[in-house]
């Protein structure tokens, strides 16, 4: 057995200088035992003499820069998890695409929980102002879910470039003299300060946002982690927040809308009817959403919400393009989030096509309803109302340049091709549009949910899986 011994937790320079002695040496992986004692000498015993055939390798890149992420992961199994990956990628040198393979998933499972971790670094971390012999410096205390200090510090620096600040963490604290970056040893929870005189200001900015009309408990602690809230001064808020909300939401829907200045409305209309941006088209879809929560082409922005464009990689081969958000898209902001969203993801899943790399969004942007006692119900778009959004569609198609334009039903049918066209004549089929794209028509997954029969609704779902599949493979081909 090959002991090594690392200078510290995220010794990847170590990790790194050993993995190639042991590999050069025909270690296998499972002769390799690792561990941290601090004392920088990385092996416990003499390496073996390299075997006579053992010839210079290379890795990826990509392997490389995975491997980085994945050495600040809290598990005791990343150093062997890294060094098994890099022993088979001399025999398997496409290893890191076969997702499902288990080393390259619980790798990239650990990566991704470490980015999350810099994320909720970046989000939650909160300065209190202290002062000390050199004068005002700010002070926080966090405790990340994985050794992520080191390698978010740099975002705080750039961000608060003019403010002297120090970061304290169980495992390292960076200090930033409005020059350069120091780190020091972990800290304890007593040495940061607990209150200072911001404190009202979070709380006042937390409570003017807080919106209780689209509270969603689970997924607000889902994004907002209860092991952050003792460090987070806006945190001793929220369960009044909560317990106010059913309340304050009754009393803003029976509160009557106020009505907008005429001539700020007039004057929007113009904007968004005859000279958008100044006249120029929008060339991202930062600015297709930003533009959408100003339209006023049509009266459906006066239903909704707010607007809700598409979302997805700015380049995707697939593109899908629904009816309209629903009540549940309209809120959250963001389309294919409700019900049909749901059997869409399964139907994709099913269909071995990854959501991720595609662009979803609608033909209209705003929820079309009407109510029924307190509920918002759908109602479908007229024709002038469609025929006003495809100048979004229009947009976000140029921008995103699919492959492939899925229409979900009769109203996306009409945005997409200018007319309505049958599913059960034209599925399957690839139909070429103008700017090049290949067009094809399918369900809408909402149709698949009011389907009573369930042997009919089986069918129907069968046959919009195939659809799904048939898309992928031409935008794929």
């Amino acid at each position: 057995m090959q002991v090594v011994r690392l200078a510290s937790e995220t010794d990847f320079t170590g990790w790194r200088e050993a993995a190639r002695s042991l590999r050069a040496h025909g270690v296998k992986p499972e002769d390799a035992f690792w561990t941290v004692d601090g004392a920088g000498d990385l092996f416990g015993e003499a390496a073996p003499a390299p075997q006579p055939d053992a010839a210079p390798f290379t890795v990826p890149r990509e392997f490389m820069e995975l491997a980085d992420t994945v050495i600040l992961h809290r598990s005791d199994e990343r150093f062997a998890l890294l060094y098994r990956l890099l022993w088979r990628l001399q025999r398997e040198p496409n290893l890191l695409r076969i997702a499902s393979d288990a080393d390259v998933a619980l790798a990239r499972s650990f990566a991704k929980q470490v980015s999350q971790a810099a994320h909720k670094m970046k989000a939650f971390v909160r300065f209190r102002q202290v002062h000390d012999e050199d004068g005002e410096i700010y002070v926080a205390w966090f405790e990340p879910a994985h050794r992520v200090t080191e390698m978010t510090a740099p975002f705080f620096a750039r961000r608060f470039a003019n403010m002297r600040f120090s970061i304290l963490t169980p495992d390292l604290c960076a200090h930033w003299d409005t020059k350069q970056l120091a780190f020091t040893p972990g800290a304890d929870p007593a040495d940061a300060p607990r209150e200072d005189a911001l404190e009202d200001y979070w709380k006042t900015y937390y409570a003017s946002i807080f919106n209780p009309a689209r509270l969603k408990t689970a997924q607000m602690q889902k994004e907002m982690p209860k092991r952050y809230w003792r460090n987070l001064p806006e945190a001793r808020l929220i369960p009044e927040l909560i317990a106010r909300a059913e309340a304050q939401t009754e009393a803003m829907v029976t509160q009557a809308p106020s009505e907008p200045s005429r001539r700020i409305v007039r004057a929007a209309q113009r904007a968004s009817r005859d000279a958008p941006y100044d006249g120029a088209a929008p060339t991202t879809l930062e600015e297709v959403w930003a533009g959408v929560q100003a339209c006023r082409r049509c009266d459906l922005w006066r239903c909704g919400t707010q607007g809700v464009a598409g979302e997805g990689p700015a380049k995707a081969r697939l593109m899908f393009v629904g009816e309209q958000p629903g009540d549940q898209e309209d809120l959250a902001g963001k389309p294919f989030v409700g019900p049909a969203g749901q059997v869409l993801d399964k139907a994709l899943a099913e269909a071995g096509v990854p959501r991720g790399e595609t662009f979803v969004t609608n033909a209209v942007k705003h929820f079309k309803h009407e109510l029924r006692g307190k509920r918002r119900i759908h109602k479908n778009p007229d024709a002038g109302e469609i025929s006003a959004c495809r100048w979004w569609l229009d947009n976000e198609r140029r921008i995103v340049r699919p492959r492939v334009i899925v229409a979900l039903g009769g109203s996306a049918s009409l945005s997409v091709f200018g007319k309505t066209m049958a599913v059960s004549k034209f599925r399957q089929q690839a139909i070429q549009l103008p700017d090049q794209a290949q067009g094809v028509v399918t369900y809408h997954p909402s149709y698949l949910l009011r389907v009573p029969d369930a042997e009919a609704k089986a069918k129907g779902y069968a046959m919009f899986v195939e659809d799904l599949r048939f898309a992928w493979g031409l935008a794929s081909g």
